[in-house]
């Protein structure tokens, strides 16, 4: 685990900027369990743990080149 000093969230326009993806398709691979799933700062904010799509990101490359 991540020690808290390093850990940084990332709210949906950063993650869509990340990524590449829209807002509806983050929202539907989430709900697939195929992306990382979000968690709640307040009650009315969400954001997703930036190493988390980081992660997701380098599985994505490792995948379209033939690695693991």
């Amino acid at each position: 685990m991540q020690s808290p000093d390093s850990i940084r969230f990332s709210r949906l326009p950063e993650v869509c900027h990340q990524t590449g993806l829209s807002r509806t398709h983050i929202y539907r691979l989430e709900s697939k369990g195929r992306f990382p799933r979000r968690i709640r700062l307040t009650e009315a904010t969400t954001a997703w743990v930036e190493s988390e799509i980081q992660q997701w990101c380098a599985e994505r490359i490792a995948a379209s080149r033939g690695g693991a």
